[in-house]
């Protein structure tokens, strides 16, 4: 989890992922309780489901489909709510990144039909998701009611003790999901003032999730007519990310930046050194 907070999805993590999975699965050969085995099954869920992420990460979404069938099967054994919580949230990630509205609303609707969705923090990842859907799909006014309903479940949530891979999600994720869903309803103004209060709380150590909002933020500025002041804000993402390879998807995100950057702004002095810049970044990875 402390590397996918740094650097994202990749390969590594993917193979540790699986072999912990492997390791686990091994242990159900043993004599054990059912509350063990349903614990077991569980884990071997949560590493399934850290290996689809990984691949969602990196963009290799046929392999991250394939592993997310099978979380569904052991999220299912171990009768765990967030468990499968976190299974179906991620099946509307992977739907996100195939840019398949219907099977993006479809998991995150499953995700707000988990038990786990009873609590108000888990009611928010559900319904944030179910926004970001209805944004995929064009319906503003439905994106619009989940993120509300999103936000004011959010503010109900206790401090309760929850799941490390949890650490993610608060204020800071959800300001940063509102901008990507305002960005889709063409709300650009508002959509920037989101990211920048998203980065305003984003943690230092979680280096990959500033890089994301900093995206959103130049689209916004893009998106209100101020190219070259989008071109500084996006080219900071090489420097947050310095060191670090970007991950597929933050590397497809930057290109389509630069592909709406081309459209609006294409023979300018800022155009063209963005270009320059992308490339060596690009042939640096």
């Amino acid at each position: 989890m402390e590397a996918d907070d740094r650097q994202g999805g990749h390969a590594s993590l993917e193979t540790a992922a699986i072999e912990g999975r492997a390791k686990v699965l091994n242990l159900q050969q043993r004599n054990g309780s059912e509350r063990v085995r349903r614990a077991l099954y569980a884990l071997a869920a949560e590493y399934t489901t850290i290996a689809a992420w990984s691949c969602i990460d990196l963009r290799d979404l046929d392999r991250a489909q394939t592993y997310l069938h099978e979380s569904i099967t052991y999220a299912g054994l171990s009768q765990d709510p967030r468990t499968g919580m976190r299974v179906w949230v991620n099946m509307a990630m992977l739907g996100y990144q195939r840019k398949n509205g219907h099977e993006q609303l479809a998991a995150a609707q499953a995700a707000n039909a988990c038990r786990a969705a009873r609590d108000p923090f888990f009611g928010s990842m559900g319904r944030v998701r179910l926004a970001l859907a209805h944004s995929t799909l064009g319906d503003s006014r439905a994106a619009q009611r989940s993120l509300g309903a999103a936000q004011d479940s959010l503010g109900k949530a206790d401090e309760g003790e929850r799941p490390r891979w949890t650490a993610f999600y608060g204020a800071a994720e959800l300001d940063h999901l509102a901008a990507i869903i305002l960005n889709h309803n063409g709300e650009a103004a508002q959509a920037e003032a989101m990211a920048h209060r998203s980065l305003a709380k984003i943690p230092a150590e979680f280096q990959r999730n500033r890089a994301l909002a900093t995206c959103q933020l130049a689209f916004a500025q893009l998106n209100q007519g101020e190219p070259e002041q989008a071109t500084t804000t996006a080219a900071t993402v090489f420097t947050i990310m310095d060191g670090v390879p970007l991950p597929g998807r933050m590397r497809t995100l930057i290109g389509d930046f630069h592909r709406d950057l081309f459209r609006m702004a294409p023979s300018t002095t800022y155009a063209r050194d963005w270009a320059d810049r992308m490339r060596d970044e690009w042939s640096r990875a």
